[in-house]
């Protein structure tokens, strides 16, 4: 197979931080290769420096071997040098690239144009926007011509199976057609090699199965060689022809998708052991909560529909359902971030129950203040070093060695070693992976020693190992600190290992609550296909 990428003694440090030592390999024209490892292994860091996103790398190289047209812009792949450029008709001259190398800018300015990435976490679409006029903008940030750029992009959504949502407005849409969205608006790049990272991390199993086979037909229709990350060994199964196992910023193993998974999972395990909590008084009780809202498309939607429930003091309880059953609506509620539009939402504060129902200081901001929410879509200050990060969210000043104290304790219990937390300390988010900023998040929210803590969709951005870590330090933090966690989760696995009892939402409804493997025990194929839920 033709190189496409050679990737030599690549070695990147920050602030004195080795985050890639020695990195070697290659990608060939139209190769899917995947990197998988924990997170802070490295893997955004190597994308990126691939890509020519953020600063040069400290040594090494990156070397594009490409077909350059001499009369105009045109890059291809090496397998087209001697052919006609697709666009002036001149002949395509074989180039070796140094990709960071000074010399190298204009030249590196015509490769990023021809290649395309989706970045982590974020889906960089014009929210107001229909899904057209989504990628109507791609095309014309390209140039495309505008009197064949209607037929293209209806091509391009046709592509990634939206034609049904084509007239849709795109902050409508459902987390996986939203990605489905960016990578339509990245393949009108037309690009000869495209960058996924962590592109389903925050889906649901069977939204992430389809975008996973959306970028593989992607990669074959268009000839189009693929970086993939991943810490999921199903994303790399399922899309990459080899994979790359990175570990503190090593490579461990090159080679087949499934030996490189089975050495990455052999230190997979989880014997440790905790009491079933004795749960105390009610601490939430919900009568009758509805929500309703209006829609463009839809009218009047009823996100919640006559809710009941409560909550105990030290119970795990989890909120299951698939993607529009109401779960992230419901939560925001409890927290008290939304209004319900009618019902009762009423929280417990010492001997007093506050109605959530009620704005105030005396009502629903009294109680807020004791409640801890983890968004699906949580932020981080990011010029802020972590501990700023932390002791910021208390808002009261700390000596330095107590602040210190504090937030290595409050990293422990979101699944950071103490070696680890020291080490991170200093940083800024940017300097982190996005598993590691999910876990200072959650650890935002716990130095706040809330009653309740809210975790809407805690481990879609976490490896297996760190999502066992992650499970201990709830169930820790539970034993140690009379936590009262409820748990919002499509993680069927998760859900059962962690959560004393459950509710089923389908429709905005609950439809089934009680012990976890009972609830499980109910779910329909339909939704156990849809949350990865095995076999009861």
């Amino acid at each position: 197979m033709t190189p496409l990428i050679t990737v030599k003694d690549l070695c990147m440090e920050f602030n004195g931080n080795i985050v890639l030592k020695d990195i070697n390999f290659e990608v060939a024209e139209g190769e899917t290769v995947g990197i998988i490892g924990r997170s802070g292994a490295g893997k955004t860091v190597l994308m990126h420096l691939m890509r020519g996103v953020d600063q040069p790398p400290s040594q090494g190289s990156i070397v594009y071997h490409i077909a350059a047209c001499g009369a105009c812009d045109y890059v291809g792949v090496p397998s087209e040098a001697g052919k006609p450029c697709p666009v002036c008709g001149a002949e395509l001259n074989p180039q070796d690239v140094n990709f960071w190398a000074e010399e190298s800018a204009p030249m590196k300015r015509r490769i990023m144009r021809r290649t395309a990435i989706m970045f982590q976490r974020t889906f960089a679409l014009y929210g107001d926007d229909r899904v057209i006029e989504n990628i109507l903008r791609a095309l014309d940030d390209i140039g495309y011509p505008g009197e064949k750029a209607v037929s293209r992009a209806a091509d391009l959504i046709d592509q990634v199976r939206l034609s049904h949502r084509m007239m849709h407005i795109a902050r409508d849409l459902s987390g996986g057609e939203k990605q489905r969205v960016v990578l339509a608006r990245q393949l009108a790049k037309d690009p000869f090699m495209l960058f996924a990272d962590e592109p389903t991390g925050t889906l649901d199993p069977e939204t992430a199965t389809l975008v996973h086979r959306m970028l593989v037909e992607s990669a074959q229709e268009n000839d189009m060689a693929m970086i993939v990350t991943s810490h999921f060994s199903s994303v790399i199964e399922d899309v990459t022809d080899r994979a790359i196992l990175l570990e503190d910023g090593k490579i461990l193993a090159i080679g087949v998708p499934n030996e490189v998974i089975d050495r990455f999972m052999q230190d997979y395990s989880d014997t440790a052991q905790y009491e079933t909590a004795d749960v105390g008084e009610k601490i939430v009780i919900a009568r009758d909560v509805v929500k309703r809202y209006l829609s463009v498309d839809r009218g009047v939607v009823r996100a919640v529909n006559g809710v009941s429930f409560d909550v105990s003091e030290q119970e795990i309880f989890g909120i299951i359902g698939k993607s529009g059953a109401g779960k992230t609506t419901l939560s925001r509620i409890i927290s008290g971030i939304l209004e319900p539009t009618s019902g009762e939402m009423n929280v417990r504060v010492g001997d007093d129950w506050v109605d959530m129902t009620k704005p105030g200081i005396e009502h629903r901001g009294r109680a807020k203040s004791y409640i801890g929410l983890l968004h699906q879509e949580f932020g981080l200050y990011p010029h802020r070093t972590v501990l700023d990060n932390l002791t910021d969210a208390i808002g009261l000043e700390f000596p330095k060695e107590l602040a210190m104290r504090k937030a290595i304790i409050t990293l422990g219990m979101a699944g950071f070693t103490p070696e680890k937390s020291r080490e991170i300390l200093d940083r800024s988010p940017d300097q982190l992976s996005e598993g590691e900023k999910h876990r200072v998040a959650l650890a935002q929210v716990l130095i706040r020693e809330p009653l309740l803590v809210v975790l809407d969709e805690p481990t879609g951005t976490m490896d297996p190992i760190t999502k066992v870590d992650v499970k201990h330090s709830i169930l820790h933090a539970r034993e140690e600190m009379d936590e009262t966690f409820i748990v919002v989760s499509h993680d069927m696995e998760f859900v059962r290992d962690i959560c004393d009892r459950v509710a089923l939402m389908r429709g905005g409804k609950i439809i089934k609550m009680g012990p976890t493997e009972e609830v499980l025990a109910h779910l329909t194929e339909e939704e156990r296909k849809v949350m990865g839920a095995g076999a009861p």
